[in-house]
């Protein structure tokens, strides 16, 4: 029986994925940026797939971010996994969905090196191109992300194969490499845009590993770090 996380983020739902309107709602907000365009969304998955090093019952989608929380997909399963070879970062510039222009949030990319723990989400043959499709609708309306293979392994540190995931384009404008640790803490404690504050993306993502099982020190350090910035704007 597949599943699908409860949306919590916001209009990120499978029906707000399939109507269209992410695009169009970052264009009347951000007429600068470059959306990608429907040919392009299907040239990339079918790239994509095309490169499918394992054929079987479906795929893995590494999850490392909101995907964790509210995939918007269905799912046939999760675990626990890690990328190899990558790491998580606050590296993405927010300035609509969790964010304004004048006051940006920070969300997560995938930066080559080291482990990055999260969650490995399985979803099935059936339906796969429809699911990847509203995948790539929410992940890549835009040219922040560039998906990969990736290979990932359980807590053990047993290879699972390989996974989708949606890693950092650093020749985009919106990456925003390494800010300062104290600047990450204020734009999460700070930001707000159409889809909620970046502190809830913060905890969100800390909660929803913790859910699986899964303690990740620098997500641990920087809620708590934000906390404390949040604690001390209320007094």
């Amino acid at each position: 029986m597949s599943q699908s996380a409860p949306a919590g983020e916001g209009a990120l739902t499978r029906e707000f994925l399939m109507s269209g309107e992410l695009p169009r709602m970052i264009a009347r907000s951000m007429p600068d940026i470059r959306l990608t365009t429907d040919a392009e969304r299907a040239a990339s998955l079918e790239a994509m797939l095309a490169e499918r090093p394992e054929h079987g019952d479906g795929v893995w989608v590494f999850a490392y971010g909101s995907l964790i929380w509210n995939p918007a997909i269905h799912i046939a399963g999760r675990r626990h996994a890690q990328a190899i070879g990558w790491h998580r970062s606050f590296c993405l510039s927010a300035t609509l969905g969790r964010g304004t222009p004048e006051a940006p949030g920070v969300m997560l990319g995938l930066r080559p090196t080291g482990e990055c723990p999260g969650v490995v989400l399985r979803v099935a043959e059936e339906g796969l191109y429809h699911e990847l499709d509203l995948l790539w609708r929410r992940e890549m309306v835009a040219e922040g992300y560039i998906p990969r293979w990736v290979p990932v392994a359980d807590g053990e540190g047993n290879a699972l194969g390989a996974a989708i995931a949606f890693t950092i384009n650093a020749d985009q404008p919106s990456y925003c490499g390494d800010l300062p640790e104290d600047e990450i803490v204020h734009r999460l404690a700070t930001a707000r845009g159409r889809l909620g504050t970046a502190a809830e993306y913060l905890f969100r993502t800390r909660d929803g590993l913790a859910e699986m099982g899964i303690t990740d020190a620098f997500l641990e350090r920087m809620a708590m770090r934000v906390t404390e910035r949040l604690n001390s704007i209320d007094q």
